[in-house]
């Protein structure tokens, strides 16, 4: 029974590349021009040089990104220090009437002291307490914090990577995100964050890389913009230092 399966097997196999070939040879015929049956010769691969050797200096990365991240809709703001950090984030969850917070589970967000500055908030951390449904904590927070692996100025994005200490779901599902950016993580070009992965290799990825480019903005076929669907509506960028 084995054997015949093997065999019934092979035979769709068979059958299943020569409609591909058959398939590929009638789209080369109606372009009239030979199949191509190699890959062909790249003469240059990856970025140029000119491009990989762009880098701007501190200022007018700040200025890039702000300019990028405020042309989506974010809002952005330059602080100091982390105590600055959590003043922000104080202000604005008292300007919000915040019921719920949610943060990332870092040693730099603890060191904010958000729980004891914000009493009247159940400030909750990502994954900190056995059998509590995270997604649900997540969704029903007004305000997600999160710490920024990495900024590039050029597209106006931020990095986020997922851990089991820094679920996606706290950036994805409150309703404003405050994204916290430290300036030594903000670089030039895309380039130096995803070389960095290429360095790591496949065994060291992490299970997940977000890239966050201000708020949820979606059109349907009729061009509607409509914004906070498939994200938070209300982003905030504090880059530090």
């Amino acid at each position: 029974m084995e054997s015949e399966h093997r065999q019934w097997l092979e035979a769709m196999e068979v059958k299943s590349r020569r409609r591909q070939e058959q398939f590929m040879d009638d789209i080369a015929a109606k372009l009239r021009r030979p199949r191509q049956r190699s890959a062909p010769t790249h003469a240059f691969r990856g970025a140029p040089d000119f491009w990989n050797e762009l880098e701007w200096d501190v200022e007018k990365r700040i200025q890039a990104f702000t300019d990028n991240f405020v042309s989506v809709g974010a809002y952005i703001a330059r602080v100091q220090s982390m105590d600055e950090v959590a003043q922000f984030i104080t202000n604005k969850a008292h300007e919000l009437s915040a019921r719920y917070l949610i943060r990332q589970n870092e040693q730099a967000l603890t060191a904010l002291g958000l729980e004891e500055k914000l009493s009247h908030v159940q400030v909750s951390v990502w994954n900190s307490e056995p059998d509590v449904n995270w997604r649900a904590r997540a969704a029903e927070a007004d305000i997600g914090v999160v710490m920024a692996d990495y900024a590039t100025a050029y597209t106006g994005s931020v990095t986020v990577l997922s851990s089991p200490e820094k679920g996606r779901s706290v950036s994805l599902l409150p309703t404003v995100l405050i994204l916290i950016i430290p300036v030594e993580r903000l670089h030039t070009r895309l380039g130096e964050t995803l070389d960095r992965f290429d360095e790591a290799g496949r065994e060291q990825l992490p299970a997940g890389i977000h890239f966050i480019s201000g708020p949820s903005r979606s059109s349907d076929i009729e061009n509607d913009l409509t914004i906070g669907v498939h994200g938070p509506g209300i982003v905030y960028g504090l880059i530090v230092g």
